[in-house]
């Protein structure tokens, strides 16, 4: 879980941040000094001020004092003038726009089902995550919690379903408790209600907040391989890579998107050629949450010399490919067949070595 967890954070929570801090790095590094010296090595501020506040408020003073100098032009002053005309009182109102949604939800299953064992997923790898923080939630709890959130919000005209967020062990480090959690969401919510997201926007660079996320990434990434044993390091980098996979295809298709084409229109044998291995990407990264779940548990089960339930875990992932949950591209029968014949052959393996070492000592 943790490993799976741990490609989520570096591929979708850190590589973007990472990426555009540097294309303002004399900025976004100055941010990141400070998260880290503060976060990381609990260097106490002056004033007692917390760091992640003191990286956002110096990254915006020298984003704006540079702007109005004319030594940048990270900050566009004319935004935040028409940010203000979004300023107003903005309540939710009751909708029954999703119940009368329901009635063509057939072809949005394709879609949906894979969404909710997606999220019903990271809800629990996040709940394992909290967990190996020393921190333990009862996983029913927060998952009524997680779904009665989403309907009650989309009964109030809102598209976007909340979810239980990962990264928990980072914000713990640096003193984040219930109550943070509380203020973040009374904060949130009366930035919405009152129309001040792009003021916020417009006021603060993007930049100085960003080296946040990396962190949290950071901190993931490592808790991974910090609570786990050492011997089952190669899992965790294992159930990393279908998540690093599905990271990659969509850069792939957002920068053939851009040129007006796409990896079916260019051709698989085109893009191998020029070293792209697009196919076997796709697949490895199809349902990568799920599929980095499989594949750690094997290696796991495998490293342990428990080739039985190895067999279990391989015999699974041939289930959720066949049906394309996994190492597909859609959802249907037979959908990904050549995977799933893998897996089944993965279990044979590990059934008949099993058989073959029935009765040895397991690692301790």
């Amino acid at each position: 879980m943790l490993g799976t967890l741990a490609g989520i954070s570096i591929a979708f929570i850190s590589m973007r941040p990472a990426f555009q801090m540097w294309e303002v790095a004399w900025l976004g590094l100055l941010s990141f000094a400070i998260v880290l010296i503060s976060w990381t090595a609990n260097v106490r501020l002056p004033f007692g001020l917390p760091g992640g506040l003191v990286a956002v408020v110096v990254g915006t003073v020298v984003a704006w004092a540079t702007t109005l100098l004319g030594w940048s032009d990270v900050m566009h002053p004319a935004e935040v003038g028409a940010a203000l005309g979004t300023f107003g009182l903005h309540l939710p109102r009751p909708s029954t726009d999703v119940i009368s949604g329901l009635r063509d939800i057939g072809p949005l299953l394709v879609t949906a089902i894979p969404l909710g064992i997606y999220n019903f997923t990271e809800g629990m790898n996040n709940v394992e995550s909290a967990a190996a923080a020393g921190d333990n939630y009862d996983l029913r709890q927060v998952l009524i919690a997680d779904g009665s959130g989403a309907i009650i919000g989309s009964l109030l005209g809102s598209p976007f379903p909340p979810a239980v967020y990962i990264g928990h062990p980072g914000w713990k480090s640096v003193g984040g408790r219930i109550g943070y959690s509380l203020a973040t969401g009374v904060v949130i919510a009366i930035v919405c209600f009152l129309g001040l997201t792009a003021l916020l926007l417009a006021v603060v660079p993007l930049v100085a907040i960003l080296p946040i996320l990396l962190y949290i990434g950071l901190v993931i990434g490592s808790q991974a391989f910090q609570t786990t044993p050492a011997r089952h390091a190669p899992a965790v980098v294992l159930a990393l890579l279908p998540n690093i996979a599905a990271w990659a295809q969509s850069q792939i298709d957002g920068a053939l998107g851009a040129a007006g084409t796409s990896a079916a229109k260019v051709g698989m044998d085109k893009l191998m050629d020029n070293g792209v291995v697009y196919h076997g990407m796709a697949l490895l990264g199809g349902g990568a949450v799920l599929a980095g779940l499989i594949l750690g548990a094997i290696l796991v089960f495998i490293i342990d010399r428990r080739f039985d339930r190895a067999a279990v875990y391989a015999f699974a992932g041939a289930v959720l490919s066949f049906f394309g949950f996994i190492h597909g591209t859609s959802l249907g029968v037979g959908a990904s067949t050549p995977v799933a014949i893998g897996y089944l052959l993965i279990a044979a393996v590990c059934l008949a070595i099993g058989w073959r070492n029935r009765g040895a000592a397991q690692p301790a």
